[in-house]
């Protein structure tokens, strides 16, 4: 059970210094028991006390970090069993399998695809997090090329480093630096000297298991050793099984605090199927339930991006709407006589009336005004786009200097702000556009800026 505030509080040096960035001990020890701030921002507090109150404060799902730098992957810190309750933590690690024994054309050609597929969508890049190097028999050295070829050509890339032999696993973890893999994996019968190698070379380590009791013992046994940062794959012959193992793995760590259970998991979707869309739908239940990273046996654009959305529509905050970064989008290439839409910032109104401006072939400016994600009629009623907002971002995104005309185009829900707008912002003409976003393409055909 985590430390309250005050309990929290009870172990800082009560000195509200401020070097936490909050005025007092208390608002920090407060923060940090909500799980907004972490005890490390506290320089004076004892080491010993901070791993206590770290570990007392740790969500049932180990935080587990891979990679390094900005190429960083975190599986895992998860709270709660549904999203509604507060929110997913960390999104699933996508990833794409190659192995020793695959030609050079065809491993060239999944790392394109690693590097290739790639989205952007309400400012968030969607792309993929992990690749896993499989040793297929071919020995140490083909091993360790393979390792060296993607760190060279990918070097983003999370490892997923898969081996039964861990002098090649050794090898490949000092090919990768300060890049931290994930070596996979550590079963019942190699645990110890896989704990040891992830002990010795600082890595994640996957547990593999023939069943959610022999997943859970082996757990247990590498957190003997003193191993914290673990991956659990428990072995599911079924997809059924799999699916089961997902929940029961969350709902032992949060409801009961089982401890082995306590890590994030990772799967293989290709195991279960040789079709590469029943791999995919596989991947679409694990997504939500409650897989930390999901390997597949390839990539394909068509089935990656609706993979990628799901991903990114269940691990946004429920209680936080999605919004769209306020400033000036240019839409088919505008110039100095297109015309200029101003809206909100709320993400659905956003790619609905980007979408009809850029069908409508018009090259276009939209203005996007900040109106902390409500859409249009609420952030009205709400103060947040009225007649004095709109007018204030008008005059302050710098439009002015990007067209030679005065007109401005508002929402048609927004028509009686028509006359006050107009003396908020004399030198413009406010003309009142279509009520709804379908009726852009026409209204912007008719566009002339004379």
């Amino acid at each position: 059970m985590g430390l309250t505030g005050i309990q929290i509080m009870q172990k800082l040096p009560k000195t509200n210094c401020g070097d936490c960035g909050f005025p007092t001990c208390l608002a920090f020890a407060m923060k940090v028991a909500a799980g907004q701030a972490e005890i490390d921002k506290c320089p004076h507090v004892d080491p010993a006390v901070k791993e206590e109150i770290a570990e007392a404060s740790a969500p049932p799902i180990r935080t587990v970090v891979l990679g390094s730098g900005e190429n960083q992957v975190k599986l895992g810190g998860e709270t709660v069993l549904f999203r509604h309750e507060k929110r997913f933590e960390n999104p699933t690690a996508i990833g794409v399998r190659i192995a020793t024994d695959m030609s050079a054309e065809e491993i060239e050609r999944r790392l394109e695809a690693f590097r290739k597929f790639r989205w952007e969508r309400v400012g968030v890049e969607l792309k993929a997090d992990m690749v896993a190097v499989e040793d297929t028999g071919a020995g140490k050295e083909a091993f360790c090329n393979l390792v060296k070829k993607v760190r060279e050509e990918a070097p983003e890339a999370v490892l997923v480093l898969m081996s039964g032999d861990r002098e090649i696993l050794s090898s490949a973890c000092d090919l990768c630096g300060e890049h931290r893999p994930l070596l996979y994996a550590a079963t019942l019968d190699n645990f110890k000297e896989m704990g040891e190698l992830a002990k010795e070379k600082k890595a994640a380590l996957a547990v593999k298991g023939e069943s959610l009791a022999e997943t859970a013992r082996i757990s247990e046994e590498l957190i003997k050793m003193g191993l914290k940062d673990l991956v659990l794959d428990t072995g599911a012959k079924s997809v059924r099984e799999l699916y089961e193992d997902q929940v029961i793995v969350r709902r032992a760590a949060i409801k009961k605090r089982f401890k082995p259970f306590g890590f994030p998991t990772i799967t293989f979707p290709y195991r279960y199927t040789d079709n590469y869309l029943a791999e995919a739908i596989l991947t679409s239940v694990l997504i939500p339930k409650y897989a930390g990273a999901v390997i597949l046996s390839d990539f394909r654009g068509d089935v990656l991006f609706p993979l990628f959305v799901e991903r990114m529509n269940i691990f946004t905050d429920p209680q936080k709407p999605l919004v769209v970064e306020e400033g000036i989008y240019p839409i088919n290439g505008p110039d100095e006589n297109s015309p200029v839409l101003v809206t909100c910032n709320f993400a659905l109104t956003y790619f609905i009336v980007s979408g009809e401006v850029e069908g409508s072939r018009v090259p276009s400016w939209l203005l996007i005004k900040d109106t902390e994600g409500l859409s249009v009629l609420t952030a009205w009623a709400a103060g947040k786009f009225g007649a004095d907002t709109i007018a204030e971002f008008v005059k302050k995104c710098g439009i002015a200097d990007k067209v030679k005309h005065r007109k401005l185009v508002i929402p048609g829900y927004l028509a009686s702000i028509k006359g006050e707008l107009e003396d908020e912002l004399p030198d413009w003409e406010i003309i009142i556009g279509p009520r709804e976003a379908s009726g852009l393409p026409a209204f912007l055909k008719e566009w002339k800026a004379a």
